[in-house]
């Protein structure tokens, strides 16, 4: 087996890294503290013109055809910069796949285009709901024809990009009589349609320069193009595209760890107790081998999910193994980063407080851990059937 990564997506490793490293990182305490909105669009706008929202997109689009491996190495350079940023980055692909894969001529030539340019900073995957979180299938927005449009009715939370997204991917139920999960269709939704609200955003542990919105819906009426593949086909498209997107949150919660870890491994070769630096103390050095053990062995499962992706293979249950993995490491790595700093890890003084407190939600956004590990069971039960 070839480990070894091509030119190209070595490039654009390097390129997102450099790229992290001046504009990202820089600004990253100044989103945590809730100011600097605007560096924060401005820096999505120079990924679009890079290439890094249309990774695994056709160039008919503005997109990069560079594949699935280079969207995770992406991610997990800017993640360890600003998560915030690659969160945006990770969900701004998703959408765009989603609408590369379902949609007619006239919808990918608009929605795709604008956030691969920059024109739209970001698409936004409308499914939550306040009682359809890891049960998508429950969800109660409803979606009626009406003559030649469709009217939607319901509420989502949890939306990333809400206040700027360009479009909403919006999941609803247009055969309420239908088995569950059977009659939810999808829509592409544009902001500023009559009828549709985009609510608080939420005040949030982590994350901070990423708003997290309500969407409300009420009697908002949409054309028949708003119609994204066919109808009632919307649940199984949801799953399918919730694989891909987890192996950008594994990617991310990689970034964070190692963020983390490298900043704390630099820290105990200066730092002096006893007389001696920290990173002489066997306590200290075992950490350092326990996670980056981990965090090598989360690179290896994300790579072997998008190398499947990317092959045209089965890569759910892979992608399931590499998000649960990546980012249950990721947290046990950022907390042993503010251990390994002690009291200076735990203020805002120090980069590691940040990390903890963003890589906190990766084992719960994109399917929690539970639900990781549900999926996981069951495709190798299915396995011996």
């Amino acid at each position: 087996m070839d480990f070894e990564l091509t030119e190209e997506q070595k490039l654009i490793q390097q390129t997102a890294r450099e790229f992290a490293l001046e504009e990202l990182e820089p600004v990253a305490a100044l989103l945590d503290s809730g100011e600097g909105h605007e560096s924060f669009l401005e820096n999505l706008r120079k990924l679009a013109e890079l290439g890094f929202m249309g990774l695994n997109i056709s160039d008919d689009y503005g997109g990069s055809e560079a594949g699935t491996i280079a969207f995770s190495l992406t991610i997990t350079e800017i993640a360890r910069a600003c998560a915030s940023t690659a969160v945006t980055v990770s969900v701004n692909n998703m959408v765009n796949e989603v609408i590369e894969s379902l949609g007619t001529p006239a919808q990918k030539e608009k929605f795709i285009s604008r956030v691969c340019s920059g024109e739209s900073y970001a698409g936004a995957f409308a499914l939550t709901e306040p009682g359809a979180g890891s049960d998508p299938a429950a969800m109660k927005t409803t979606a009626v024809k009406d003559g030649d449009s469709w009217v939607l009715n319901g509420t989502k939370i949890f939306i990333s990009s809400g206040t700027f997204a360009g479009v909403f991917v919006v999941w609803a139920v247009t055969d309420p009589q239908a088995d569950k999960g059977k009659g939810i269709s999808v829509f592409l939704v544009e902001p500023g349609t009559e009828g549709f609200t985009i609510g608080k955003s939420e005040k949030k542990m982590g994350q901070h320069g990423s708003p997290t919105n309500e969407l409300i819906f009420q009697n908002c009426r949409i054309g028949e193009e708003a119609l994204l593949g066919t109808v009632n086909d919307g649940y199984r498209i949801a799953i399918k595209e919730l694989a891909g997107g987890r192996i950008g949150i594994g990617s991310l919660g990689l970034g964070l760890g190692l963020a983390a870890m490298d900043y704390a491994t630099r820290y105990v070769t200066e730092r002096t107790q006893f007389d001696r630096k920290l990173s002489d103390f066997q306590a200290i050095q075992w950490k350092i081998a326990d996670r980056y053990t981990e965090l090598e062995a989360a690179r290896l499962l994300l790579m072997n999910a998008a190398y499947r992706k990317d092959q045209g293979r089965s890569f759910a249950k892979e992608a399931s193994m590499a998000k649960v993995f990546a980012t249950e490491a990721a947290n046990r790595a950022c907390y042993d980063a503010v251990q390994m700093l002690g009291g200076y890890g735990y203020t805002a003084d120090f980069p590691v407080e940040r990390y903890a407190r963003d890589a906190r939600i990766t084992t719960i956004y994109e399917g929690t851990s539970e639900i990781q590990r549900l999926i996981i069971s069951r495709a190798i039960l299915s396995e011996l059937t």
